[in-house]
């Protein structure tokens, strides 16, 4: 493997874990606690074990000359993080890292900020297991490996929906009596504040300017979807709420629904409750719709010739271009749109008919950069567009470093 240079005494070294929906990804990112920017890190090492809940396989190196990847047995997150800390080991990565990093989904009201994985803050993580359920148990089977073979390195929780913190009543509060609001915590937490703040930061990066300095609205789209309005370098609103299932349209979930179809699936079809929230967060979605794929590579392709699929992606496409209204009128206008996440980095469709429909604000996409930018960062907008678009690819294994490597251990 080619190994980056070392890193200066001032740079930390983060050992990073990210669960995703059916993956655990992982890396070791050089980082300056100085930098205001988390895309000033670098990243030594990256690693993947995808197919957890199939035939699992180790990537290593993605995109890169010494990319490779091999089948490994690991069923749950807590087996793919021993497989990924055999192979770094194996490869003498592990020497000098200072701290490691987990991703957290749901921190609650009170984990707003990077946090050391005492017991008081595991057992807060583990109280929210029911709002996030998919996600927050992946990062404590995490953390049950690293505390037994990485003993001694401090382990930080970073938190997805810590970023969204500052959203105001106004939007954060649901329509319901204050005093159960108040007695159960119930608000609108918003997710994926790691992604949005790491294309607030770069997009401020890339104009030489301060976040605080930034109106802009930022797409997370991938298997799970969100979107945020960004006022002055703070997140205001974002689809998700309570939990990771409101909001868009995604990949296997039904994003926002009439909550009263919940009870009526209980009562005309028979389920149980707890099957009906499988239905939604499993079974819905570009995949539930099409009956083909969540992934919309494989959708567009079909998308002429299977109605289905159509009727999948066109769906898709308007609730992400009705939440980016919604957010115009919130934000009294933005100085640009940011696709990121997978869908965001590469999809063309979605780009175009965004593009399309946003001519009425002043938005002129370039065709050309539209068909260029896949994967890649750029401007997607023309030069003489009043709104600016751009693509940024989030690199979410660097801000969690950042955000981990500012953290001042309490010792």
């Amino acid at each position: 493997m080619r190994c980056a240079p070392a890193p200066r005494k001032s740079q930390m070294q983060i050992l990073v874990f990210n669960p995703g929906s059916n993956s655990l990804k992982a890396a070791i990112v050089d980082c300056d606690p100085g930098e205001h920017s988390a895309s000033a890190a670098a990243e030594r090492a990256s690693l993947s074990v995808e197919g957890l809940d199939k035939e699992a396989r180790l990537l290593w190196s993605p995109g890169k000359p010494e990319a490779g990847s091999e089948p490994v047995e690991a069923k749950t997150y807590g087996g793919a993080a021993e497989r990924i800390l055999d192979w770094f080991e194996q490869k003498s990565q592990l020497r000098g890292v200072d701290r490691v990093a987990i991703r957290v989904v749901h921190g609650g009201p009170n984990l707003t900020s990077p946090a050391e994985m005492t017991e008081d803050v595991v057992a807060q993580i583990e109280a929210l297991e029911s709002l996030a359920p998919l996600h927050n148990r992946a990062s404590l089977e995490v953390l049950t490996v690293l505390r037994r073979r990485v003993a001694g390195v401090p382990i930080l929780a970073v938190f997805d929906s810590a970023f969204h913190h500052a959203i105001p009543e106004e939007a954060a509060l649901y329509a319901i009596p204050p005093e159960l609001s108040q007695k159960h915590h119930i608000r609108r937490y918003g997710f994926h504040g790691i992604s949005h703040r790491y294309m607030l930061e770069r997009y401020a990066y890339l104009h030489r300017r301060s976040p605080a300095e930034c109106n802009l609205i930022t797409m997370h789209l991938e298997s799970g979807c969100s979107i945020t309005a960004i006022r002055n370098g703070r997140s205001v609103d974002n689809t998700m709420g309570l939990t990771p299932l409101e909001g868009l349209m995604m990949g296997t979930r039904s994003g926002d629904l009439d909550p009263a179809l919940i009870p009526f699936l209980v009562r005309e079809e028979g389920l149980h409750l707890d099957e009906v929230m499988h239905l939604l967060n499993k079974r819905s979605g570009l995949l539930g719709v099409s009956g083909e794929s969540l992934d919309t590579r494989v959708l567009t392709k079909i998308y002429d010739s299977n109605p289905k699929a159509k009727l999948a992606v066109d769906m898709f496409c308007y609730r992400v271009l009705k939440a980016i209204g919604s957010y115009l009128a919130v934000l009294g206008g933005a100085e640009a749109i940011v696709f990121g996440g997978g869908i965001g980095a590469n999809g063309i469709f979605l780009r175009k008919y965004i593009g399309e429909r946003l001519r009425w604000c002043g938005l002129e996409i370039d065709a050309a950069a539209n068909e260029r930018l896949i994967d890649v960062e750029g401007m997607l907008s023309t030069a003489s567009s009043k709104m600016q678009a751009w693509v940024i690819v989030t690199q979410e294994g660097l801000e969690i470093a950042h955000e981990c490597s500012r953290h001042s251990l309490k010792r």
